[in-house]
């Protein structure tokens, strides 16, 4: 009697006999660790908010948490295919947490600064760089590829759920026990993020051919191994530039509340808890349903949902502010179809040892891309006014969903066969699977 084939991961190599036990081991820690650095990270803002009263100084504390991890995220993607993938995840999650340590202590000792606090942001921006490309990376190899997109997705509902209810819990810390108890919190958050990688058996591959590479050839290899499919380079180019159109409406929806609105800061937080509400029900409905076969084809979607309910919210009058708060709903169950097809189609196209450099390159896309788009979108928006810069965003995102699509090659990625033909991937002979 044949005995029925080992079931593959969705990289193609043996899948892990408890690979949802491994899953649930890393999430929890992961999301441990997310609700505490969301509280510490609102609870600095809300520290420079409180000292400063500077805008500028806001948007320069956003620059340093967007900018290094956009710039860095190749690099970090070249460690992550030379190197052992849960080793540097630790590495990444154990440097955080002690940076917080150190600096709940300083901060206890009442030594705290504008500076220090960008110093901060930094690090974790650093650590993100190096963290993200490899978690990503590793995902394939521990999951069937029927399952591989919810599991990306459990990524941003999880940071979804934190966003809506961490922000409030550092508050709280913040103003009761002080700006150092949410620091302690937050290692004690990398701890268990730790925690949950040492215990979880996480399979690495390695590619032995970039051995006596540089780091920048090494970089080459990984912008080769995404460039050879060129419907992906079409794609992420044309999410970036979404990125940059969407990114500064985040930093306006208050503005929007308060000016055109006439609203107070009870509605401002409404329209917060509204978007985060719809991010969580659009991750669920997404993980819930797997995404269909056509991921590249539901990201042109998400973006037309996202452009119309934008560009609707720029025509709404003064006295329509419940309207506005559902089309922000709306916009953010749409806004939760992006970053996990995405994903999910670099690491199916992508040789796995290759796949951290891949992802190291779409991270760096779309991390820059929103520190320009807020620069642009705040000159333009004070230029133009906050309702009509609304028409605008939204429109720029109705184009890209419509356009995006047209090119056969970003088509193709929604058919397996001629995905993986136009990929033109070669096998790759010295490579090696361990695991941890």
């Amino acid at each position: 009697m044949n005995e029925s084939p080992a079931p593959l991961s969705a990289a193609g190599q043996p899948l892990p006999k408890r690979w949802l036990a491994i899953i649930v081991t890393i999430w929890a820690g992961q999301a441990v660790s997310m609700v505490t650095s969301y509280a510490a990270g609102y609870a600095a803002v809300w520290y420079v908010t409180e000292t400063t009263g500077s805008a500028l100084a806001l948007a320069i504390a956003a620059i340093c948490a967007y900018l290094p991890q956009g710039l860095l995220s190749p690099f970090g993607g070249v460690i992550a295919d030379k190197y052992n993938r849960k080793t540097v995840m630790i590495v990444a999650d154990l440097g955080i947490g002690v940076v917080s340590l150190v600096l709940g202590f300083i901060i206890l000792m009442g030594h705290v600064t504008f500076g220090l606090i960008l110093f901060m942001v930094v690090v974790r921006s650093l650590g993100q760089a190096f963290h993200g490309p490899a978690m990503m990376a590793a995902m394939p190899l521990l999951v069937p590829e029927k399952h591989l997109l919810r599991i990306n997705t459990l990524d941003q509902l999880l940071m979804s759920v934190a966003s809506v209810g961490a922000p409030a819990f550092g508050i709280f810390l913040y103003t009761t026990l002080g700006f150092h108890s949410v620091m302690f919190l937050d290692f004690f958050g990398a701890v268990a993020a730790v925690a949950g990688l040492a215990l979880a058996k996480i399979p690495t591959v390695h590619d032995a051919t970039t051995d006596d590479q540089n780091v920048f050839q090494n970089m080459r290899d990984g912008w080769k191994a995404l460039s050879s499919t060129r419907g992906l380079v079409i794609l992420i180019a044309g999410i970036t530039v979404g990125m940059m159109a969407f990114a500064p409406l985040g930093a306006v929806f208050p503005l929007m509340t308060y000016d055109h609105f006439g609203g107070d800061g009870y509605m401002a937080s409404l329209v917060e808890a509204a978007f985060g509400i719809g991010m969580i029900v659009g991750s669920v409905l997404l993980m819930a349903w797997g995404g269909g076969k056509r991921l590249a084809g539901l990201i042109a979607v998400a973006a037309l949902i996202v452009g119309v309910t934008t560009s609707t919210c720029g025509f709404l009058t003064p006295d329509m502010f419940p309207a506005f708060a559902v089309l922000c709903a709306v916009m953010a169950m749409a806004c939760a179809w992006f970053n996990g097809p995405l994903i999910t189609l670099v690491q199916k196209n992508v040789p796995a040892e290759k796949t951290g450099r891949a992802l190291g390159f779409t991270t760096a896309a779309l991390g820059l891309a929103s520190p320009v788009g807020i620069a642009f979108g705040g000159m333009l928006a004070e230029a133009i006014g906050i309702a009509p810069f609304f028409m605008v965003d939204g429109l720029v995102c109705i184009v890209l969903g419509l356009l995006v699509y047209l090119p056969k090659s970003v088509r193709a990625l929604d058919h397996n066969e001629d995905a993986a033909a136009e990929a033109g991937m070669p096998e790759v002979a010295d490579t090696t699977v361990s695991r941890d």
